[in-house]
């Protein structure tokens, strides 16, 4: 089995390294292009068009959603899903490192891929190109489009800032949870007047917002440390001589779990609306898909880490602190065994995640080189999902 192993392994290093070049032209075009949630439309025809070039059956457009994609290869037996997220952030691009995320996971398909066809297995993979993660949670719709039916597992890493692991002596971690998040977008209507001759005859629509964020602030005491609100107005008034009637408000509401979040954001939404019952304003809620805490699979996480670990690259298993962003990976966690990798890359001065040094650092080679030692990770992590009924046996055991 170990002799087997270090083939397989040899077969997918091989290949990677054969498309070494283009993947790396493939990472830079999507990092130089970044679009925002459900208009990554670059991304789509790019990936699509560079998968369809090494014989790939994509369907584009995919579960009717304009920018998902879909790729499929293999035949009979499990099947293994690779997420290649694509979206950006709005001011500061690719600050989140999505362009590296879905690069892994494109290359951790075709390595896959190549190894089924090579070896003669039974065994299916599964590419899908999930847009919004940022902004709208596209792996939600796509989990109720039936996206991941055919699927067993599901796999992607993240890139992090390797400042938060080196003083560890890894260079991230297999797995980490994270929590639930729900946004909450409330849109108060009242009523104009003019500001200076008669305001008695308008309902302060900004009051109402001013009334519910002040509301907001006094309960931030009163939660659990790891619960998270954050705000920000949408749409606010322009001119100051008429009373305002429409002010449209967005608050992001993190709690540890999916049931903790309900009741955290319940309190969220009372404030919310004692700020239109004092102002006299009508408060709209718009429903919004909750993202679900990410749930981590141990056997995955182990044997993903010994993967990186035949590689050089020595992780934790699992991060004890909790992750306090979130992600839809966690909706999908739910629904099958999940694995969301960390993997650090180097970022000067250290800064984190959506910030302008993170985005420069996301387009470095160094940065590229390291997630490629991830995709060949994931892609036997993969290989021994489809191969080792044992281990798969075990997965499916810690996700029940």
């Amino acid at each position: 089995m170990g002799n087997h192993r270090d083939q397989v392994r040899r077969v997918i290093s091989d290949y990677l390294a054969g498309l070494d070049q283009s993947l790396q032209r493939l990472n830079l075009d999507i990092h130089g292009n970044p679009e925002l949630a459900y208009e990554e439309h670059y991304a789509h025809d790019t990936i699509s068009t560079f998968l369809g070039q090494l014989d790939v059956v994509v369907t584009r457009s995919a579960y009717g959603l304009a920018t998902c994609f879909e790729a499929t290869g293999g035949s009979g037996g499990r099947c293994v899903n690779f997420n290649a997220e694509l979206d950006a952030l709005p001011g500061i691009g690719h600050a989140c490192g999505h362009n590296l995320i879905a690069t892994a996971s494109v290359a951790a398909f075709l390595a896959l891929r190549h190894a089924i066809a090579e070896f003669a297995v039974q065994g299916r993979v599964q590419l899908l190109g999930t847009p919004a993660e940022e902004d709208g949670g596209g792996k939600i719709g796509l989990l109720k489009a039936g996206a991941y039916e055919k699927a067993d597992v599901s796999l992607m890493v993240h890139p992090m800032a390797e400042s938060s692991f080196r003083d560890r002596g890894v260079v991230g971690a297999a797995g980490q949870r994270s929590i639930a998040c729900l946004d909450l977008v409330c849109t108060y209507t009242g009523v104009s007047a003019h500001a200076g001759a008669n305001p008695w005859e308008g309902v302060n629509a900004l009051d109402a917002f001013v009334t519910a964020y002040m509301n907001i602030s006094a309960l931030r005491q009163q939660i659990q440390p790891q619960d998270r609100i954050h705000g920000t107005i949408l749409e606010a008034p322009q001119i100051t001589n008429a009373i305002p009637e429409k002010t449209v408000a967005k608050f992001s509401v993190r709690s540890t779990t999916m049931s903790s979040l309900a009741r955290l954001a319940e309190r969220v939404r009372l404030c919310l609306e004692a700020g239109a019952l004092a102002t006299g304003c009508h408060a709209a809620f718009e429903d919004t898909p909750a993202y679900a805490d990410l749930r981590v699979n141990e056997h995955l996480c182990a044997e993903y880490r010994r993967s990186m670990q035949e590689q050089g690259e020595t992780l934790l298993r699992v991060e004890d602190d909790v992750m306090t962003g979130s992600t839809d990976q966690g909706n999908v966690s739910h629904a099958m065994p999940a694995l969301h990798g960390i993997i650090g890359i180097p970022v000067p001065n250290g800064a984190q995640n959506h910030t302008h040094e993170f985005c420069v650092a996301s387009g470095q080679l160094a940065a590229y080189k390291i997630m490629l030692k991830a995709a060949a990770a994931m892609a036997m992590t993969g290989w021994a999902f489809l191969t080792d009924d044992l281990f798969y046996a075990r997965v499916e055991k810690a996700h029940e």
